[in-house]
């Protein structure tokens, strides 16, 4: 381990990077800023702490995100592995325990031979010649000038926000159901109905309700992807029910009817002592937050173990100063990883920390980093990073409409996705045999444990 790579920032991508690094015996010193400095979302000093929600999408290869998901489990990702082993009930997502998920993957890194943990502040972009920038929406202001600095170029910027957390018993079951969508995993979700009147009623609390105030100096720029719950409803009446609040799927056993509107709670924890309000993303104040939704008949009683807030994610435009690798163009040897690198989400995030993880390895072999096949999710991610179009530019999920067309044009959806997936997978197995790599390490234990 004669080779030494900086990894600023301890989120998913980093813990991710630092893996596929130590993973492939390249030494690592990992910055990790918190405690030392804390975070306005963040709660506790844990590495990889997932503060909007504890739900990593779909995990069926039906869905884009659950073929990302299968690609990064065939290249040894510890976010999925540990995800996996911290699972709780989601329907055909999969979502995990917070916390527990958090320790472990704490514990994992800290286990990893050749990874040394630092807890302190990075302000300028590394100087060591192999590093990875993985600091997430939270990167804090002196870093996040250096990179706008680096880039040539003004950092974007989007307001992203946090879904609130209930105390499961303080749910009124008598005014709930539990069912997944279309039968979909069973009962693994609480579902609050809303009458016609009730939705009525609570829609127009919530647009009268006071949000908490954004720096004037800042125009407001909200991700398509996840949107604050009161910047939907200010779309139109009806934008909630076919959106967070849609009733499609359900049907009320009590009535034997689909419900006009429906909240839906996600167990949040493994003791299923905590839910988490599904697409409940918010800037409204907090004593607000409790009136508005405590007019949901379910939720009349509720105890918050968490408010929804907002805060501010910070990212670099991508296609003008990166890679489909994550490596920047300007310097080779220093990537860019996470939400900073212009993805959105957990496991867009994650994915690309294996990437930047698995580059920064070949580079410190003196060898090119591979570029994934365009046909996988890896590789349509990384293309559309670094090949989409700087001037109109905005982080994305993965999604199958980022993959080329197939050969044949297939009109059912289900066995497109399906013909999608299978493609992908092929392609991802056949570039794999050509990395010349051996075997995966074994896991460190307490990333494999049982919870």
């Amino acid at each position: 381990m004669s080779t030494r790579v900086v990894v600023v920032g301890g989120g998913l991508a980093g813990c991710e990077a630092a893996w596929q690094l130590a993973r492939r015996g390249v030494a690592v010193d990992l910055y990790e800023m918190r405690p030392v400095r804390p975070t306005p979302v963040h709660r506790t000093s844990d590495l990889a702490e997932l503060v909007c929600s504890n739900s990593l999408r779909g995990n069926a290869l039906d869905q884009a995100a659950g073929l990302l998901k299968e690609e990064m489990r065939r290249l040894d990702s510890l976010v999925l592995r540990v995800a996996d082993a911290v699972k709780v009930p989601a329907g055909s997502a999969l979502a995990v325990d917070r916390d527990l998920f958090a320790r472990r993957m704490t514990e994992a890194v800290e286990a990893l031979p050749g990874v040394t943990l630092h807890r302190q502040e990075i302000t300028a972009l590394p100087e060591a010649a192999l590093a990875i920038v993985a600091t997430g929406p939270l990167t804090s202001e002196p870093l996040a000038a250096a990179v706008a600095a680096f880039v040539g170029q003004d950092h974007l910027y989007f307001y992203d926000a946090v879904s609130p957390v209930v105390e499961a018993e303080s749910i009124d079951h008598e005014h709930a159901f539990r069912a997944s969508r279309y039968g979909k995993g069973g009962d693994d979700y609480v579902n609050c109905p809303l009458t016609a009147e009730e939705y009525r009623t609570f829609y127009e609390a919530l647009r009268g309700a006071e949000s908490a105030t954004v720096h004037d100096f800042e125009k407001e720029l909200f991700f398509e992807g996840c949107l604050p719950l009161e910047v939907i409803a200010s779309r139109g009446p009806d934008t909630l029910r076919f959106g967070p609040l849609k009733p499609v799927g359900l049907v009320d056993p009590r009535t034997g009817q689909r419900p006009h509107a429906v909240v839906q709670l996600r167990q949040d924890d493994l003791a299923a002592t905590h839910f988490s309000l599904v697409g409940f993303q918010t800037q409204l104040k907090w004593p607000e937050q409790r009136r508005v939704f405590q007019l949901i008949p379910a939720l009349r009683q509720a105890e918050f173990v968490r408010f929804g807030m907002i805060h501010r994610n910070t990212y670099v435009n991508a296609p003008s100063c990166l890679e489909p690798t994550f490596e920047t163009r300007r310097r080779p040897g220093l990537f860019l990883a996470g939400q900073m690198s212009g993805v959105e989400g957990y496991v867009e995030s994650a994915a690309s920390g294996l990437l930047a993880g698995l580059g920064c390895a070949f580079r410190a072999r003196g060898q090119e980093p591979p570029v994934f096949p365009e046909e996988t999710a890896l590789g349509a991610l990384g293309r559309y990073i670094a090949r989409s179009d700087p001037r109109h530019y905005q982080p994305t999920n993965i999604a199958f409409g980022l993959l080329p067309e197939l050969p044949l044009r297939v009109r059912d959806k289900a066995r497109k996705r399906a013909a999608l997936s299978e493609r992908a997978l092929l392609r991802l197995e056949a570039f794999k045999a050509t990395l010349g790599e051996a075997p995966p390490a074994p896991g460190p234990p307490a990333a494999l444990e049982a919870p």
